[in-house]
């Protein structure tokens, strides 16, 4: 078993992640980070479980982030072709 780190990881103090834990730390941080499960979770479970994006087909951090760009941007017209289908149905 590998021994239990001592102190903090390379790179994690100062900075962004410094700014954050400050931030966090602050009670309308905690609020606003609360709110982080019902806006945006849902989001991740919907293209893991419904649309089985489950993991990335291309390596590289550029292709990445095209292919994570693409996703997304099925999502939103996803999102506009319901609700399409949904002023449609209720103007019929």
């Amino acid at each position: 078993m590998p021994a239990k780190r001592e102190g903090t990881r390379p790179g994690w103090d100062g900075g962004l992640y410094t700014f954050m834990r400050r931030v966090l730390a602050t009670d309308r941080g905690g609020e606003l980070y609360a709110k982080r499960q019902g806006m945006i979770e849902p989001i991740f479970a919907d293209t893991k479980f419904n649309r089985r994006c489950d993991r990335f087909q291309r390596r590289g951090r550029s292709a990445v982030r095209s292919e994570w760009r693409l996703i997304t941007a099925t999502h939103n017209l996803l999102k506009l072709h319901r609700h399409q289908l949904a002023i449609a149905a209720a103007g019929a």
